[in-house]
């Protein structure tokens, strides 16, 4: 049988309607421990992906656990992409096993969902394992999760990729979401947002766009 192609996206890549991005303890407390990432390069992230699903209309649950006995406030970087987004407090490890959150997902109602937060070994894995169980299609978003050590944070890749869970990247999480710059719409708020938290690609797109009036919605 011959195969035919077709300039159509393969189902696996994410579109702003298709998942939920749960983002979970990205907090004082939580950071302070972390040392897979460096906590600059953490907060970047976090507010990459955090303004990517706001400015895309992503739906989000924003999670914390024991905000105001122990752990602290959700970093600014993503409650202020998220000004009126109520945040759903937690005393247990695994988000999963929080009824409140349970009852968000369930009344988003998407069967993807992307996750990223702290610790990756224990705040990840708990929820990434127990959605897979329960038949839902997960992506974590690597390099937004950060753990106790390097090792800690690897193996609970490791483990999550064994599970069947899919990684990606900040940046990519960005970029599959806008996925042709002709779209005009939102080509301005990518570039702004790569040029704010994308690191070199964002200087070379201030570069670009400063020397010669470059964009990339056209041939």
């Amino acid at each position: 049988m011959t195969i035919k192609a077709t300039p159509t996206p393969g189902k696996s890549l994410i579109t702003p309607t298709d998942h939920t991005l749960v983002m979970i303890d990205f907090q004082s407390q939580m950071a302070f421990a972390t040392k897979s990432i460096s906590t600059e390069l953490l907060r970047n992230n976090a507010a990459l992906i955090a303004n990517a699903a706001a400015g895309f209309n992503v739906s989000t649950i924003l999670t914390t656990v024991a905000v105001d006995s122990f752990s602290g406030p959700m970093f600014s970087e993503i409650t202020d992409a998220f000004p009126n987004q109520p945040l759903i407090d937690r005393t247990s490890m695994n988000t999963w096993e929080d009824a409140a959150v349970i009852d968000e997902v369930n009344r988003i109602s998407k069967e993807r969902i992307i996750f990223a937060g702290l610790w990756t070994s224990v705040c990840i894995v708990g929820p990434v394992a127990s959605a897979i169980d329960q038949g839902f299609d997960v992506y974590f978003i690597s390099d937004a999760c950060g753990d106790i050590s390097e090792e800690a944070h690897e193996r609970a890749v490791e483990r999550m990729i064994q599970l069947g869970a899919k990684p990606m990247t900040s940046l990519q999480y960005l970029l599959e979401l806008q996925r042709d710059w002709a779209r005009t719409d939102t080509y301005d708020m990518t570039t702004g947002f790569a040029k704010k938290w994308g690191g070199a690609y964002g200087l070379g797109i201030t570069y670009a766009k400063t020397m010669f009036n470059a964009s990339e919605g056209t041939h």
